[in-house]
């Protein structure tokens, strides 16, 4: 029995403590479950900051919510001053640490007394009572890890959600592959031929190629049910032309029936979004209504309510460049034009409609084709949440440039159209097109390229 007593105590002592900074719980409102079966740590710091949150229909908000009622019913009858067992059989425990006062104070150390400090306070004071215990706080905050690690306090980047690399992200398409002049004209005559012998080995479910041979091109599309390879044919969606061959693969996942979800990825002025609303207008007759939707990221991380105005002066600036799309695609066609009437009796109508993506979060998604615009900067969780709300007859696109980012606790790794375009590569309901050269103007590519 003291063997099996001494075995415990240091299993004991090999579990972390880790202490949550309310950056995770936003990003992750089911972050206390992801630690194994170390034990998790919830500053009251960080529980009085929920609670500010705790009002809205921003994601925040929901992810406040959702994550005090989880600790509520984990709690049950018992004091949160104690160790409390995390849902699940291999994971650990979880407490609300009271206590700021330790040793080191932060806030005199640093000068001001703000949230931040106090959590550090916490996590510093719970190292201070747990010296047998490697303690660890994990924030999206950089700062906030700066400042921790100054203090010889460990801190770490919240993982959960996050990919290895950005280097060698999916593309969705490959250039310049090698083809016999037998399966090039069979793919112009037949519009299909058979991936083999062209692939060497199985391709993903549409992945896209430029195949070659000498003079001779074509581009394709794999299709993995079939095992085939399919042309893929540069034709205009209402007035919009693919200018190069990364255009014309957006555009056939856009304007494909039985590709659901789309993620188009690249610098600004590659058409991203502009692909996709003609794509979405040319099939308008095939949906009941046209969403263009992007998250609201505040001016220097300021609410909107901070902006002059009523809710609609608010917004305006953040849905311009949405309008911008439609205003371009308005402007191919006359006035005496039916589809310049057409454009304008959609948004009349609510045939088309561009807003905010919070005024859709929570709302069933059926017989929608729906564009997320700036998707760089929403989390893994709001992909997932927007994702599964799709009902029947639903296409989704998400668009975005994983190396612009707006908010403060997302990086090129840990953004959601990142982590989806990891996750969902190779699916059949998927595809995926990342567009590198752009068409907006000579100004633009130069821009892009030096700057």
């Amino acid at each position: 029995m003291a063997k099996k007593a001494s075995n415990a105590s240091v299993l004991e002592k090999e579990k972390k403590i880790f202490v949550l900074d309310t950056s995770v719980i936003i990003y992750d409102h089911t972050a206390i479950k992801n630690f194994a079966e170390h034990d998790v740590v919830i500053p009251i710091t960080v529980l009085e900051e929920l609670d500010n949150f705790k009002k809205g229909n921003d994601t925040k908000n929901f992810a406040a919510r959702e994550f005090t009622r989880y600790v509520d019913k984990l709690s049950g009858k018992n004091t949160l001053q104690h160790w409390t067992s995390i849902n699940g059989p291999t994971r650990g425990k979880f407490k609300i640490e009271m206590n700021t006062n330790s040793s080191v104070n932060a806030e005199k150390i640093f000068d001001e007394r703000k949230a931040d400090h106090r959590i550090l306070n916490t996590a510093l004071y719970v190292s201070e009572t747990h010296p047998e215990r490697k303690v660890v706080l994990v924030t999206k905050d950089i700062n906030l890890r700066i400042k921790a690690k100054s203090l010889s306090l460990l801190a770490e980047d919240y993982e959960t959600g996050k990919i290895k690399t950005v280097d060698d992200l999916y593309t969705g398409n490959s250039e310049g592959v090698k083809a016999t002049a037998d399966s090039i004209n069979a793919i112009y005559t037949h519009g299909t031929c058979p991936a083999k012998p062209v692939l060497k080995k199985s391709g993903m479910a549409n992945h896209y190629y430029i195949l070659k041979n000498s003079s001779q091109s074509v581009l394709v599309r794999y299709n993995q049910e079939e095992d085939t390879l399919q042309r893929v044919i540069k034709t205009a969606a209402f007035g919009v032309i693919p200018k190069n061959a990364e255009q014309a693969f957006a555009l056939d996942a856009i304007m494909n029936p039985d590709i659901k979800l789309v993620s188009i990825q690249g610098v600004a002025g590659t058409g991203k979004t502009l692909l996709s609303l003609a794509g979405a207008l040319e099939q308008r007759r095939s949906y009941h209504q046209i969403y263009l939707a992007r998250p609201i990221v505040p001016l220097s991380n300021k609410d909107i309510g901070y902006l002059p105005g009523d809710v609609n002066s608010k917004l305006n600036p953040y849905m311009e460049p949405l309008w911008d799309n439609l205003k371009y695609i308005r402007s191919l066609f006359s006035e005496r034009d039916k589809e310049h009437k057409q454009l304008n009796e959609m948004v009349e109508s609510q045939k088309l409609v561009v807003c905010p993506l919070a005024y859709i979060r929570g709302r069933s998604l059926s017989n929608v084709f729906f564009i997320v615009d700036e998707a760089q900067n929403l989390t893994p969780h709001e992909v997932k949440t927007i994702i599964t709300r799709a009902g029947e007859n639903t296409k989704i696109i998400f668009t975005g440039d994983i190396n612009q980012i707006d908010t403060p606790y997302l990086d090129a790794q840990s953004n959601g159209l990142s982590y989806m375009i990891e996750k969902l590569k190779g699916q059949n309901l998927y595809a995926h097109i990342t567009l590198e050269k752009g068409e907006r103007s000579a100004l633009a590519n130069l821009a892009n390229e030096l700057l």
